[in-house]
């Protein structure tokens, strides 16, 4: 994770995700919004490729974030 930037207690990053790479099971406090530069990350089941976008809501939970050929991704969330 690179920080690219923060203020008013928001934060912007780029985020860069290993194949095979997981991210543990977690909940959002705010929304969180991230954007897909390369690779493929799956989230909820889906497959979010190159150019998507995708908005978790306050309050929802994340079990099972993964990528099985690597990403890299803008993620923009509360500090």
């Amino acid at each position: 994770m690179k920080d690219i930037a923060t203020t008013d207690g928001w934060e912007m990053q780029l985020v860069r995700v290993e194949a095979g790479g997981r991210f543990p099971a977690h909940s959002h406090v705010w929304p969180e919004f991230l954007f897909v530069l390369e690779g493929e990350l799956i989230q909820g089941g889906q497959r979010l490729g190159v150019g998507w976008a995708s908005v978790a809501r306050a309050g929802s939970v994340d079990d099972n974030v993964r990528s099985e050929i690597g990403c890299v991704f803008v993620l923009v969330d509360r500090v």
